[in-house]
């Protein structure tokens, strides 16, 4: 018994001296020499520089050399990081933290909140999150679904990258992605949002569903698309198709502007030899634009009209 407290006395010691910022304090703390592992128990936590994680048990892998590897935190364990006026929270079933590296690893129904003041401003839920305090990136995989001010988001994985100071820099949808705000809805392989310039770029047999102010669909297919949250615009690129009310339209490129008094969709810019298609009439111009509300079109350039079934047949069924 003596022999094991003088080794792990000196471990501890020699830790402490390697990592003169790290704070560790439990109820009972026990070392295995076979296991390589520091065994923490009751009240459990650990302060490394501005990472605080408390749980009811963890243990501390040990590396050959006596210095930290991992420490592995169990029973739903709580971490957070206070930079300036931000707070980030995670919460796990598993957590596990690299002394070296500083990367913390959440593991089942883990959920990070990053808060400001007493609002929070995101909030991350996942199977499995990987936060890097050096670099400030958040990588979350498995049903990740996020909440940011207005918006919500889901996808199988996602990249989020805060600044120094804890706020996002910028977010990354990848995989099965969906995009909510307010009523309107996108869909894409691939989102970028920017939060600073609170624009969002989407790729990949992209979706928008947009609401008029009378409450009509607007419905956008396209291989890319780009939305301005300021001016509530998108632009859409590659194969587009939009159908509205008995509007269905097709062409290279559409950008749609919002009503200046409703901010809501309502002028429609395809350009490229584009089709307007209304009932029995197809309408093929260089470059069409349709107004939502009043609903009218215009078209210019090379225009070619084709109405479908006409019937060239007199009263008495000559020709």
């Amino acid at each position: 018994m003596k022999k094991f407290l003088v080794i792990s006395l000196l471990i501890l010691t020699g830790l402490s001296v390697l990592a003169s910022d790290l704070i560790i304090e439990s109820k009972t703390q026990t070392f295995s020499d076979k296991e390589k592992k520091i065994k923490l128990d009751g009240g459990v936590t650990v302060k490394l520089d501005n990472l605080t994680v408390e749980s009811p048990r963890a243990d501390v892998s040990i590396r050959r050399n006596n210095k930290l590897d991992t420490a592995t935190f169990y029973d739903k364990p709580y971490a957070y990081e206070v930079t300036a006026s931000k707070k980030r929270e995670v919460k796990a079933n598993i957590l596990q933290v690299s002394l070296i590296n500083k990367v913390v690893k959440a593991q089942g129904d883990s959920q990070s909140i990053i808060t400001e003041g007493n609002t929070p401003i995101v909030v991350i839920n996942a199977d499995e999150q990987e936060y890097d305090t050096k670099s400030n990136v958040m990588v979350a995989t498995g049903s990740v679904g996020i909440k940011y001010k207005d918006i919500e988001t889901f996808s199988d994985k996602a990249v989020i990258i805060a600044d120094t100071k804890g706020g996002v820099k910028k977010i990354d949808l990848i995989g099965n992605a969906k995009v909510t705000q307010n009523n309107n809805m996108s869909e894409g392989h691939h989102f970028v949002y920017n939060p600073l310039t609170e624009e969002m770029s989407v790729t990949g047999n992209t979706k928008t569903v947009a609401y008029t102010d009378d409450g009509k669909k607007l419905t956008i297919h396209s291989d890319y698309q780009q939305y301005n949250k300021p001016q509530n615009s998108y632009i859409g690129t590659g194969h587009v198709k939009i159908w509205f009310d008995d509007y269905y339209a097709q062409g290279p490129k559409v950008s749609v502007f919002p009503d200046g008094r409703t901010t809501k969709p309502n002028q429609v810019y395809f350009v490229g030899r584009s089709k307007i298609v209304q009932a029995d009439k197809d309408i093929i111009a260089d470059k069409i634009r349709i107004s939502l509300d009043p609903k009218d079109f215009e078209a210019e350039g090379n225009v070619r009209t084709i109405i479908h079934n006409i019937d060239t047949k007199d009263v008495n069924g000559d020709l």
